[in-house]
């Protein structure tokens, strides 16, 4: 399922879309001169969101009248007979509708506002809200979110439970620098399955950065995700989380009189600054905690921790590698809100993709923003730049070509 999802979205993305605001841009498009010198400038600014053989020649080829929003839609032909349509940003994709009329529902629905929610305040129909999210989907996650920057090398995967139409499945959640990179549906937690969901991250990758290859993974204990990354990236370091030792032991150790105590040593632990003294505090803490009279349970949690001495100190050799899941779990907390209020998923695995886009695109909170150096979003922050002021004319920017660089599916 994800990879044929992988494999349509990567076909025939010939949209490209540009920055235009309504007035200017009724006023150059019936112009064939001024429309070419507005074309040119944009790919002076903007290369990467224009097809490769675009600085080898164009010339306009004809334009269309939307029956929709009664605009003309120009085309342009490359010197290899390749056609794309040019859609000005304030339009959305399939022209649906006006992102002005728009961008305020689709805020909302990344807080997880039900679809019929939106409808009730803003008009139109539950299905329309649906739709027009799904359709922010059929982009490539790791395509349009990173346009500036090359794909990060250290990750944080994990699989988050879900439902589409009450069956239960799987999304293969991959995280990195800050922003969600993939977020595939899965239809079973097996080895087979999650290669196929990771897979797609992998493809999306690799279409932007032909010879990408993750260094480091930070992944819980599931040994499924393991065998899924290991066979996507043969040479890749898995990272194990150790804030998922550290719940585990405060599951129910909290309860123990001894909890306040063992907390401090566990983070002592964390926080050693060398892999050897990492080492060195883990035994020291076996050693406290036996002589501490803990419950049984508590104890073997203790142990496990202790024992994966060497799988933590791993890290300390992949400077930029995630020790914990912490970046990944604030992730997916947002994701959880974003599939429980709208009735988990229903049809279109494009809606895992959706949020993924929404999640990278939405802006912050100002105080968080003016955190991030004025950055108002986990995608502006990692490229270090904005096309558009307009948080949805932005996303729909970076998605020109639908986040593709090339017209042929990589394979997973």
């Amino acid at each position: 399922m994800a990879e044929s999802l992988a494999t349509q979205a990567s076909r025939g993305h010939r949209t490209l879309c540009l920055p235009f605001e309504e007035e200017s841009y009724r006023r150059v498009v019936g112009d064939p001169a001024e429309f070419r010198r507005v074309v040119d400038a944009c790919f002076r600014d903007a290369p990467e969101l224009f097809p490769a053989g675009f600085a080898h020649g164009y010339e306009l080829k004809d334009h269309r009248i939307s029956a929709k929003r009664g605009l003309p839609i120009r085309r342009i032909l490359l010197r290899d007979g390749v056609a794309y349509s040019l859609r000005p940003s304030f339009l959305t994709p399939y022209l649906a509708a006006r992102t002005g009329d728009v961008e305020a529902p689709l805020f909302l629905r990344t807080f997880g506002v039900p679809f019929w929610a939106l409808a009730r305040v803003f008009g139109r129909d539950p299905m329309y809200w649906y739709r027009l999210t799904c359709g922010l989907g059929r982009s490539s996650v790791a395509g349009t979110t990173v346009r500036r920057v090359e794909i990060p090398i250290h990750l944080l995967a994990d699989e988050h439970h879900q439902t589409i139409d009450g069956e239960k499945v799987y999304v293969a959640t991959t995280v990195g620098d800050g922003c969600v990179l993939g977020a595939e549906p899965a239809a079973a937690a097996g080895t087979a399955d999650l290669t196929v969901a990771y897979g797609v991250f992998k493809a999306e990758a690799r279409d932007v950065e032909p010879t990408y290859a993750s260094r480091t993974v930070s992944v819980d204990g599931w040994t499924s995700t393991h065998q899924a990354w290991l066979a996507l990236f043969p040479l890749i370091v898995l990272l194990r989380c150790f804030l998922h030792g550290w719940l585990n032991i405060r599951s129910r150790g909290k309860l123990s009189e001894s909890f306040r105590e063992l907390s401090k040593r566990v983070w002592e632990s964390y926080h050693a600054p060398s892999r050897r003294s990492l080492a060195q505090r883990l035994r020291r803490l076996r050693e406290w905690a036996q002589g501490r009279g803990m419950s049984a349970w508590l104890l073997e949690q203790v142990e496990k921790l202790c024992g994966r001495s060497k799988e933590y100190g791993e890290a300390y050799s992949h400077p930029g590698g995630h020790r914990t899941s912490n970046m990944l779990d604030r992730m997916m907390r947002g994701m959880n809100r974003y599939f429980d209020r709208g009735q988990h998923l229903h049809g279109s695995p494009a809606a895992c993709r959706a949020w993924a886009l929404l999640a990278n695109y939405a802006p912050w909170h100002p105080a968080v923003a003016s955190a991030n150096e004025g950055w108002r979003c986990p995608a502006e922050r990692l490229n270090r730049h904005r096309y558009h002021d307009d948080w949805l004319q932005n996303l729909l920017i970076s998605a020109s070509l639908g986040g593709y660089r090339s017209a042929t599916p990589q394979n997973p």
